[in-house]
């Protein structure tokens, strides 16, 4: 039987990394764009007035991210990845991408990080796949030489776009609805059009009430985010303080993820425990944690199986508050000290 709570304790989500709760703004703006539906590409009034609507909302989600250049609208970052990434042998990608660049990469040049998650060759690439920050640790990486096609994932919507060629965001990750995400071209002449829908860059029904969604996500009040830094240092320092480690605890990283360890305590064991006591959080990526397949990202940095199997991934976002984080970091203190308590004789 699965283990249940009592009505009086409320569920803390912290898994912010994998998906965040859709903005009440968004969720309106949806329902909006279904209400007016109607195919963007039609000729008809109908279908010109969802054109007028939907070319409103790509202008919205411009303006919001500072991006003054070409947005192509896709359904979410694995197909902005596989756009960026078509027709590109060769390219050079951090051993700590996502799976989804991974997966798209054609016959990629690996590139290794240090101890601390950061790419440590990757001076000379022509063209190069890297995350601003890494969707399991939180690593932040500085701009690369070369053609930039940016991972912004984890940080569009929290820090400002780096400078890069391609940025790769995704809705769902910033509030907005699952299903659309966008590719930000600086040049268009960097992709090859194969026919259809968004200039020709891609096929498929154009996704209104998704792109109404995600511009209002991303004009929501974004003050939250300034708190997550102090969130986080308390939460390390009480993860120190049990005995816990952080990975890449020393490398620049963004608030609002961290992985932690658990010494002699198994992720699933982990996040067994923690779903029991209300928490919701992940071992590593949602692409990988439900297979609970070591981490790839890990094993990039260094750690030895048995250590990256004691891991797991603790994100904040916009409903996060210091009551949740300070009731995790209990939770996560209670947990330990069970492990390292004698058992009793005859128990």
């Amino acid at each position: 039987m699965e283990p249940t709570l009592p009505a009086h304790a409320p569920r803390i989500y912290l898994d912010h990394a994998a998906t965040t709760p859709m903005r009440p703004e968004a969720v309106a703006a949806v329902g909006e764009g279904m209400a007016r539906w109607a195919n963007p590409s039609s000729p008809h009034a109908e279908g010109r007035a969802a054109r007028a609507a939907l070319e409103g909302a790509r202008k919205r989600i411009a303006r919001a991210l500072d991006w003054p250049h070409h947005v192509i609208l896709t359904s979410g970052a694995s197909e902005s990845t596989a756009l960026a990434l078509r027709g590109r042998p060769g390219v050079a990608v951090a051993a700590v991408e996502h799976d989804a660049v991974l997966r798209a990469a054609e016959q990629p040049m690996m590139l290794e990080v240090d101890a601390g998650g950061i790419v440590a060759n990757g001076e000379g690439a022509q063209t190069i796949a890297l995350q601003s920050a890494n969707s399991e640790t939180g690593v932040l990486q500085d701009r690369p030489t070369g053609l930039w096609i940016a991972d912004c994932s984890q940080t569009a919507g929290k820090l400002p776009l780096p400078e890069a060629d391609m940025i790769i965001v995704s809705a769902h990750k910033l509030g907005g609805p699952p299903g659309i995400g966008a590719l930000l071209v600086r040049d268009l002449g960097l992709l090859d059009p194969t026919g259809g829908q968004e200039r020709g860059y891609r096929g498929g029904t154009e996704n209104l009430p998704g792109a109404l969604g995600f511009a209002a996500a991303l004009e929501s009040p974004r003050d939250w985010f300034a708190d997550m830094a102090d969130l986080r240092a308390e939460l390390d320092e009480a993860i120190l303080a049990s005995g816990g480690e952080i990975v890449a605890q020393n490398s620049p990283r963004i608030p609002t993820i961290a992985s932690y360890r658990m010494p002699g305590v198994s992720s699933a064991a982990q996040l067994i425990r923690l779903d029991m006591a209300g928490f919701a959080v992940s071992a590593g990526s949602a692409c990988s944690s439900g297979s609970m397949r070591p981490s790839h990202v890990l094993a990039a940095m260094g750690y030895p199986p048995e250590a990256a199997a004691e891991v797991v991934r603790v994100s904040f976002g916009w409903t996060t508050t210091p009551d949740d984080v300070a009731k995790f970091a209990e939770a996560w203190t209670r947990i330990a000290a069970d492990i390292k308590r004698p058992a009793r004789l005859g128990a």
